[in-house]
């Protein structure tokens, strides 16, 4: 499978979006917040072993903005 990028906020979202994902923190579990974890996109039948917290779309776009990040991504999912 070919990996894609993109910064595209509306095709970031349209994808996570019609495969039943969600943003999400990483919860810092020594400081218990999600302001010093990394941003997840959280699918509800995939365990991640990682403690997320959902957050909205504004949240989420505003820290990848802000930590300047780039989406990858395939356009099918691998199980």
């Amino acid at each position: 499978m070919e990996n894609k990028t993109t910064t595209d906020h509306e095709q970031i979202r349209r994808w996570a979006e019609e495969r039943g994902g969600r943003p999400a923190a990483v919860v810092d579990s020594e400081r218990k917040d999600v302001a010093a974890g990394g941003l997840r996109i959280d699918f509800p039948d995939y365990d991640s072993g990682e403690d997320l917290q959902e957050i909205t779309w504004t949240e989420f776009f505003d820290r990848f903005e802000e930590e300047n990040l780039t989406f990858i991504f395939q356009e099918e999912m691998v199980c």
